[in-house]
């Protein structure tokens, strides 16, 4: 007994999943009954407006040519009518004329009669008979605004409705990927004017090959393209590809999307490593700021033997902590070395960063080094670190620096840098970020992955990342390749 009740309620636990299942199809099919309903009505409505439209065209194209065949009319009777008075009137003064010569026939009187002669002849000299033009001036056909519409209405008769647009190709060869920008371009396999215009989507990935579903970002989508190419501009590089694909539409549906193409935008990406900060550095992933409370007071005593003849200011000390756990408990650098590191490092290949200092900065430096720079290293200081520093703090002053010593650089210090790192070619070269002018450029030899180093006080930097070279720097690169540094002293075989 209670095993048939247990079957026979799965039984009616299936049934009422059916029914509910039914009824949300039914539901669904009710939707797209009214659905078809309202877009029948809809297409129908447009349709009248389209014969409407072509209907008015043609009304008024008949206007306009029954309007030209009835000036045309008009101003050849006006012409054959003028010239016919004329005639008429050089007629009846002909006749005049004969009538006149004639009588003078009958003159008896020798000296009238050559009287009567010679004005005979001066009226016929100027007779209008004698000047008038006996070619009409228009002819009666009006054949040359006769019409053949038999292409029109066989274009007319094989109207259908818009087909679904074909999927464009993309051209990759005719694509470029360049300053950080993309330019994509693409054709219709079949000339097609009807296209009205053309949706891109594009989306970054770091997968080469078909697209995965999951980690998939979301695509970014650009409407109402009216030809076949478009750049995309401004984008940030940090992914290894970007996916692109295009639709083309016209006034009644979307086709379908063409093959998806993937563009490589290979860039170098890193942001600021929290770990490796000064406990007076408040870092984000893309800025740092110097935090005069976020470390313990240090006794001026405590100083590295690579710290003496600091370049760098000296803070005012505080006795105000933070808690460890709220800080990390950072002690990768500490007394007067107010660095940062980025947080990838690099072995090889050429790379490109941009770096603004924020309003009112007193004193920041912007390079790179190795990794087991000196927890007391400043940058510039030690032949493992090379930069460019700044210091608006008393006195204005902006030099390279490298191995403990610098040169005074002949510049006012831009308000972005950009930072150009060419591991195998053994450059680091800085620029104005803006006009893309050369500053400085250290020749070293890399002996190891180096990384993005940052130095800063009482002020803040913030940070851009994946960017390409910029084609500029890289002309520059080419051409300069092999030309040592602005000063040979900086320049080092690094170790």
């Amino acid at each position: 007994m209670d095993s048939q009740k247990e079957a026979l309620q799965r039984i009616i636990t299936t049934l009422a999943s059916k029914n509910e299942e039914l009824q949300i199809f039914m539901e669904s099919l009710r939707h797209s009954l009214a659905g078809v309903q309202v877009n029948t009505t809809q297409a129908v409505s447009d349709l009248e407006e389209e014969f409407d439209t072509l209907f008015a065209v043609l009304d008024e194209m008949k206007e306009s040519m029954t309007n030209t065949i009835k000036q045309e009319g008009a101003k050849k009777a006006n012409e054959l009518q003028n010239q016919l008075t004329q005639s008429t009137n050089a007629l009846e003064s002909a006749e005049e004329l004969l009538e006149f010569a004639n009588n003078a026939l009958d003159i008896k009187d020798e000296e009238d009669f050559t009287k009567a002669a010679k004005q005979i002849k001066d009226r016929v000299t100027m007779a209008p008979a004698f000047r008038l033009t006996m070619k009409p001036k228009a002819t009666e056909s009006m054949s040359h605004l006769m019409v053949d519409f038999s292409q029109e209405r066989q274009l007319l008769q094989n109207l259908q409705f818009l087909p679904v647009p074909r999927a464009p190709e993309i051209d990759v060869g005719d694509c470029l990927v360049s300053d950080n920008t993309v330019s994509i371009a693409w054709k219709m396999p079949v000339e097609d004017s009807k296209i009205d215009h053309y949706i891109l989507e594009y989306r970054k990935t770091n997968h080469e090959g078909l697209p995965r579903v999951k980690d998939e970002r979301s695509w970014e989508v650009v409407d109402s393209i009216k030809t076949t190419e478009y750049s995309l501009t401004g984008l940030k590089f940090d992914s290894r590809f970007l996916n692109v694909r295009v639709r083309a539409c016209n006034k009644a549906a979307a086709g379908e999307y063409s093959d998806l193409v993937t563009l490589e935008t290979r860039a170098f990406n890193f942001g600021f490593d929290s770990s490796s900060s000064h406990l007076n550095l408040k870092v984000e992933d893309c800025s740092v700021e110097w935090d005069p409370q976020g470390g313990k007071g240090l006794d001026s005593k405590v100083k590295g033997k690579e710290n003496k003849g600091s370049g760098t200011p000296s803070p005012k000390r505080t006795s105000m902590t933070r808690s460890p756990a709220i800080r990390g408990g950072r002690d990768r650098f500490t007394g007067e070395s107010y660095t940062v590191l980025g947080d990838s490092s690099m072995d090889g290949g050429q790379h490109y960063w941009e770096v603004k200092a924020l309003k009112d900065c007193k004193s920041y430096s912007v390079g790179v080094a190795y990794r087991n720079l000196g927890k007391f290293d400043q940058l510039g200081k030690t032949n493992t670190s090379w930069c460019i520093h700044i210091n608006n703090w008393l006195q204005t002053s902006f030099a390279a620096k490298h191995n403990n010593k610098a040169k005074s650089l002949d510049t006012a210090a831009p308000d972005r840098i950009g930072v150009f790192c060419d591991i195998d070619g053994g450059q680091l070269s800085f620029y104005n970020a803006e006009t893309k002018q050369l500053i400085h450029t250290f020749k070293a030899k890399f002996s190891q992955p180096v990384v993005p180093a940052f130095m800063v006080w009482c002020g803040g930097l913030s940070l851009s990342t994946g960017m390409q070279v910029p084609s500029a720097v890289r002309s520059f690169h080419k051409t300069e390749n092999g030309l040592g540094g602005s000063n040979s002293s900086l320049n080092s075989m690094a170790q």
